[in-house]
């Protein structure tokens, strides 16, 4: 007992961490009525400029006259957090308050795009490696229960609970806290009141970001200071705001300590004999899954009953029209795809091969949420699972293809459905709370594992063959296959984007489609037609997992082996942001957005030809993520074609503003657009 309250005290580094990422989620839902899942990467962000203000990485002429020299530790503290608030205010304004009018989902996918931006800033700054961070509390250990505890981590849950108490106090007699719960109970009577919820939101935004940036900086030197630590510390940040319904500072805090505590017994468990193992090493990833099983709960708990914000909100979501004249489009990209790959040198050939598997796997958002409007942060975990059960069957049992994908392929959908089962209760926003954290569980639980899993070093994948033919990317080909990877692996992918294709235009062009796009609209009113809500979310889970599943199998035989960092949480953002640019509703869409995925098309050009590294690729991602969000949710494919009436002019050629005798006039055609409305 003497050596488990030990760990836990421990964890109460960690548990700080996620206390004040929880009080910053609280602080930004409060202000702006958006959950801002980038709130972990506000600390990482803080974390790494005090870094550099303490090594002499950051060169600030104008605050410190030691220019290049270390920043001392009070006046690096200071600036940091500063700089973190002034990035918090500028993320409000530009981000989150365009988009005040939008729809919880769109905010949320608003906050992966600045997650992504300020990471792949980060990166591009101090690399991707773990650095060590400086000290700025005590150091000295204490002798507790038969061991030393730094005295640091007592402080840290001092400060911590100070922070809730004093942002209790701050909301409940302030004229500032009642104005912003004023605000958030109906911006409309606020407003008849003369207060200004924008100005509100800037507020608690600064707020929001100085508390996440302060304690990145002050857990950091505890933890390993990289891109992903910090950043991902949001998950269990947003089980703790959850149990806190968002508006609770002591329980956010308490709850988020509690984290971290779980977190430490977890570790203790791990050194007992009885514990689970694999390989003979503890099993990893446990701590993972505790707290996707806490978001579980607590969304079940208390999902339908989160505070909703006072604000008239329009929740749109971009149309969905059927797919029309699709074969003669369908035979020309074809016919370029296959010349293509009879002409591409290699490297080309394997941009375009990824382009497709790309695509693939943007068709199963156009199903969940473009069709449904769910949104999943757990795609490439599926398809990571569809890999990992091709290799894992090859290995052990020696089910090789066809049977081999087909399986991992279910696997695939059976997870998926699994996953999607607690969108019978749970929708939206939360929902993808929910699915972000299955995602981390898979990826530490599942694919870290050295046994089950494909460990470090990754699980290999034996090429497919059929009738003796090696249908992988080291197949031969009567031409053009000198380099890897073989055209025929092409053509098998192109197969299979062709057979997605049709299944999703005669998915949305079926009675079944139409449930779903009725769903997307409004649940209520589709049950009280009769249509089962229930049965069409998990199809769309089924057949999103489905798809995803496909692509993740064809990963896996184009690069020969599972990779568990190319089924990351990461590598999930970016999905979306590709699939939310190239429209995320429309087939169109999705293909467009494989020419942007990672390693496809567009950024192997940018790469290779242009000199444009990946990591300036995904901050680009990010941004034109948040712009497609603010200025056009419809994305590329729903763009209207340029009408270049210029150029018609000059060719003396009828525009579009001629008028046309065979249409009616302007006045009836807004009258059939009012009836249509109606």
């Amino acid at each position: 007992m003497e050596q488990l309250l030990l760990f836990v005290l421990l964890g109460l580094g960690p548990g700080a961490l996620i206390a004040g990422i929880a009080l910053g989620l609280v602080l930004t839902y409060r202000g702006s009525g958006a959950i801002n899942v980038s709130a972990g990467a506000m600390a990482m962000f803080g974390a790494y400029f005090y870094y550099g203000l303490r090594e002499g990485h950051l060169l600030l002429p104008l605050l410190y006259p030691g220019i290049g020299g270390p920043v001392p530790v009070p006046v690096a503290f200071v600036v940091a957090v500063a700089v973190t608030g002034a990035l918090g205010l500028l993320i409000d304004f530009a981000v989150f308050r365009p988009l005040r009018r939008q729809s919880p989902l769109a905010k949320l996918v608003a906050g992966v795009g600045v997650l992504m931006t300020v990471q792949a800033v980060v990166v591009l700054r101090f690399g991707g490696q773990g650095q060590t961070a400086s000290d700025v509390l005590d150091t000295t250990a204490l002798n507790i229960l038969g061991g030393t505890v730094p005295v640091n981590r007592l402080e840290l849950v001092g400060i911590v609970l100070l922070g809730a108490l004093l942002l209790t106090a701050l909301y409940r007699y302030s004229r500032f806290g009642l104005a912003t719960r004023a605000a958030q109970e109906n911006e409309a009577e606020a407003l008849l009141s003369g207060l200004s919820p924008q100005k509100l939101s800037l507020a608690n935004s600064f707020l929001a970001a100085t508390v996440c940036g302060a304690l990145g900086i002050l857990v950091a030197p505890m933890t390993q200071l990289d891109p992903n630590t910090l950043t991902i510390a949001v998950i269990p940040a947003l089980g703790a705001a959850l149990i806190a319904r968002f508006t609770s500072f002591p329980v956010a805090a308490l709850a988020g300590i509690g984290m971290g505590a779980l977190r430490a017994v977890t570790t203790y468990c791990q050194t007992q004999p009885w514990f689970p193992t694999a390989d003979g090493t503890a099993v990893v990833g446990v701590t993972d899954v505790v707290y996707f099983l806490v978001i579980v709960a607590a969304l079940i708990w208390r999902g339908k009953s989160l505070p909703v914000r006072g604000a008239y909100v329009e929740p749109r979501l971009p149309p969905a029209p059927a797919p029309e004249r699709v074969a003669r489009p369908a035979a020309v990209l074809t016919a370029l795809c296959v010349l293509a790959l009879l002409t591409f040198p290699y490297d080309m050939r394997q941009a375009l091969t990824n382009t497709m598997i790309g695509a693939i796997a943007c068709l199963s958002l156009v199903v969940l949420t473009g069709f449904v409007g769910q949104m999943s942060l757990a795609q490439y975990a599926f398809a990571g699972v569809a890999g990992l059960t091709v290799s894992k069957l090859a290995l052990n049992a020696g089910i090789g293809f066809p049977l081999g994908p087909v399986l991992g392929v279910l696997a695939a959908t059976v997870l998926g459905v699994l996953i999607g089962i607690p969108a019978l209760r749970v929708r939206g926003v939360q929902l993808a709370v929910l699915t972000m954290a299955a995602a981390v569980a898979v990826q530490a639980f599942g694919f870290n594992n050295p046994s089950w899993g494909a460990g470090g070093n990754g699980s290999p994948v034996a090429a497919p063959t059929l009738f003796g033919i090696n249908l992988g990317p080291t197949g031969s080909f009567p031409v053009n296959d000198a380099d890897q990877p073989s055209p025929l692996f092409g053509f098998v992918c192109l197969i299979l984007l062709l057979a997605v294709v049709a299944l999703i235009v005669g998915v949305r062009r079926s009675s079944l489609g139409k449930r779903m796009l009725a769903v997307r609209s409004n649940e209520r009113a589709a049950a009280a037609v009769g249509i089962s809500t229930r049965a069409v979310k998990l199809t769309a889970f089924a057949l999103s997992a489905f798809t995803v599943g496909i692509a993740g199998v064809l990963y896996a035989y184009n690069f020969g082996s599972v990779d568990p960092s190319r089924f990351d949480i990461v590598n999930t953002f970016a999905l979306i942001a590709f699939a939310y640019i190239g429209g995320i509703t429309t087939i169109k869409g999705a293909l467009i957005a494989g020419f942007m995925v990672t390693e496809g098309i567009a950024s192997h050009i940018l790469d290779s030809y242009v000199g444009l590294p990946t990591n300036y690729q995904l901050l680009i991602a990010g941004v034109l993520l948040v712009v497609t969000l603010i200025m056009n949710g419809s994305g590329i494919a729903l763009q209207p074609p340029p009408k270049f009436t210029f150029v018609r002019r000059l060719l003396n050629r009828p525009g579009d503003d001629a008028p046309d005798p065979t249409t009616t006039s302007p006045a009836s055609a807004r009258s059939m657009a009012k009836l249509g409305g109606q």
